[in-house]
């Protein structure tokens, strides 16, 4: 089977190939083919549906540049690496039927992409910014039964979410969670603290990241970058990618947020899904006055 799916690539490689089919081939690692010298520069649609995947390549938007679209459904992937967010002409994204507990946040960074599917996974939040990007327009997460709220950013495309927000009982709270009337969500992972109307003073760790990002993010060319200042790598890390920002101003947050929940029955959304109140859009924002003012018909 190994030299089958080596002979395969080695002909899409040779005659360059724009597609190239390798569904059902019992595949537990990425085949090191398809990423060996130069990779699959021609390379533009990728099927690799039905296989025993756990994780994708650091390398996958250097070896395969020029990929528009991505299907791994029905494989055990439980982490999608940063790197993904440099498939800059990436257009569909599936990765449905996987094991996937969190989205990276980098996902978000693809601007080109129109079609996004995470149904049938173990989610319980998506980053904050995704469907920022205007181009996204399809978002299906059915089936994702402790994803509980969906960031207000996707609120205007065309979403699945059947079989999400179901009740359930959690062994173990690892994250935040936030409550407005009868919905609860799951907060992202970086989220440390959550603000209220009545707290107007932020902690002075998110006041200094917050200046830092603003004094230095454009000096930075990467992590390795000696600053004027002594952090530790961790919070160099976290200024480089903050956790979002804010949807009423764009003010970038790191470990601090205010939410804002807005049952679905209050957006344009409403309709597609038969009267399901369920699933709430989640505003993340960074001020008290930017969570009084935002409002997702605005």
């Amino acid at each position: 089977m190994a030299s089958e799916i080596c002979k395969t690539i080695s002909v899409a490689r040779l005659e360059k190939h724009k597609n190239l089919f390798l569904n059902y081939r019992n595949l537990h690692h990425f085949p090191l083919e398809l990423l060996k010298d130069e990779g699959l520069q021609h390379l533009e649609r990728l099927y690799m549906k039905r296989n025993s995947l756990t994780t994708l390549p650091e390398n996958l938007a250097q070896k395969l540049p020029n990929l528009v679209e991505l299907y791994l459904h029905s494989n055990n992937i439980v982490v999608v690496p940063e790197a993904i967010g440099s498939l800059v002409k990436l257009q569909c994204l599936d990765l449905s039927d996987n094991a996937l507990e969190i989205v990276c946040p980098e996902i978000g960074r693809l601007r080109a992409l129109r079609h996004l599917r995470l149904a049938n996974n173990q989610l319980q939040f998506l980053p904050p910014d995704l469907g920022r990007s205007r181009e996204l327009q399809y978002v299906y997460v059915d089936n994702n039964i402790q994803l509980k709220g969906l960031p207000s950013y996707l609120y205007n495309k065309v979403i699945g979410c059947n079989g999400c927000g179901i009740p359930i009982q959690l062994s173990e709270v690892r994250l935040l969670t936030f409550s407005s009337g009868q919905l609860t969500v799951f907060l992202p992972a970086e989220v440390k603290t959550i603000g209220t109307e009545s707290d107007h003073v932020l902690p002075l760790q998110e006041l200094t990241m917050r200046s830092l990002y603003r004094t230095y993010h454009g000096l930075w060319k990467d992590l390795n970058f000696l600053s004027p200042i002594s952090l530790p790598r961790s919070l160099l890390e976290l200024l480089h990618c903050p956790l979002g920002h804010c949807h009423r101003c764009s003010e970038p947050m790191f470990t601090f947020v205010y939410p804002k929940l807005f049952p679905l029955r209050e957006t344009p959304m409403a309709g597609l899904h038969q009267r399901r109140t369920s699933i709430g859009f989640v505003a993340y924002c960074c001020s008290t006055q930017c969570l009084r003012t935002f409002n997702l018909l605005c």
